[in-house]
C-alpha cells in the first residue's frame, strides 16, 4: 500500500475505502533513488508529484559562493514536491540523503483526486499547508533562536515526525544525516554545530552520534527548545 505511511501521517480526514482505493490508483509507479542523488532539480519543468516510500529527503539551495541551506528534511510519508502540481517546477532541488523509494502521481492524477472528492482535496491541501508551517518554524529558528536551541528544536520536531510514522524505537530514532547537514540546516557553521551538540550531549537532553539520535530527557529537552508540537498539527 502505497500511501499507508502518508494516511499515517495525516490522520484526518477520515477517509473511506473508496477513497483510498482512489489515492492507491493515482500511483503511476515507483522509483528508486541513491543517496546523494538529485531527485528534484530546481526550475526543471515537472509532470508528476512524488511521495516518499523510504529514506530520507533534502531540499535545498546553493549559494553562488557555494553555501547549502537546506530547506526541510522529509520522512517516509511525506509529499515532497507536492506544490509542483500548481506550479509545475521547483525553484530548489531536492535530493536523497540516503537511498530512497518513491511513488509517483502524475498531475493529471492529483487533479482527477481532486474532482473527484472534497475530503481527499483537503487532505492534499492539509498536507502542503503543514509542510509550509514547518518551513516557518524553521525560518523562526534560524532567525530567531540561539545555536542550542535550534539544534533542540529540530531534533524535537524530528522525533515528533518519525514517531507518527512508527519509525521511532521509544526516545532512539535514526538521522541519517552528518553534522554538517545539521549545521546546514540550522544556519550554523560546523564547528558551532559540534560544540552545540557537546553542550546538549553535557546537559542530558540529547545524544547524536553516526546518524542516531537518542533524546536523553524528553521533557526537559522540549522545554530547554520552548518546544510547541502544534506547527505540526498532530491532533
Amino acid at each position: 500500500m502505497y500511501t499507508k505511511l502518508f494516511l499515517q501521517a495525516h490522520r484526518t480526514p477520515i477517509l473511506n475505502p473508496a477513497q483510498i482505493g482512489a489515492l492507491e490508483s493515482a500511483v503511476s509507479r515507483t522509483a528508486d533513488f541513491a543517496a546523494k542523488r538529485i531527485i528534484v532539480r530546481q526550475q526543471e519543468p515537472l509532470t508528476q508529484c512524488t511521495l516518499l516510500l523510504e529514506g530520507f529527503v533534502e531540499r535545498f539551495k546553493d549559494t553562488p559562493e557555494g553555501r547549502r541551506q537546506i530547506l526541510a528534511l522529509h520522512v517516509p510519508g511525506d509529499f515532497i514536491d507536492l506544490h509542483s502540481y500548481p506550479l509545475k517546477k521547483l525553484e530548489h532541488n531536492v535530493a536523497a540523503i540516503t537511498p530512497v523509494k518513491v511513488a509517483l502521481f502524475p498531475h493529471p492524477a492529483i487533479r482527477a483526486l481532486a474532482d473527484e472528492s472534497a475530503t481527499l482535496t483537503e487532505l492534499l491541501w492539509r498536507s502542503t499547508l503543514i509542510d509550509a508551517a514547518i518551513n516557518r518554524e524553521w525560518i523562526v529558528s534560524v532567525g530567531a533562536r540561539s545555536a542550542a536551541v535550534r539544534l533542540a528544536h529540530l531534533f524535537c520536531e524530528m522525533y515528533l515526525r518519525l514517531e507518527r510514522v512508527g519509525m521511532a524505537n521509544g526516545l532512539r530514532f535514526d538521522l541519517p544525516i552528518t553534522q554538517i547537514d545539521l549545521a546546514d540546516a540550522t544556519g550554523l557553521t560546523a564547528v558551532h554545530c559540534n560544540r552545540m551538540l557537546r553542550q546538549l550531549r553535557e546537559q542530558g537532553l540529547v545524544e547524536f552520534r553516526a546518524g542516531i539520535a537518542e533524546i536523553l530527557d524528553w521533557t526537559a529537552l522540549k522545554r530547554f527548545a520552548e518546544f510547541d508540537a502544534g506547527y505540526l498539527y498532530l491532533d
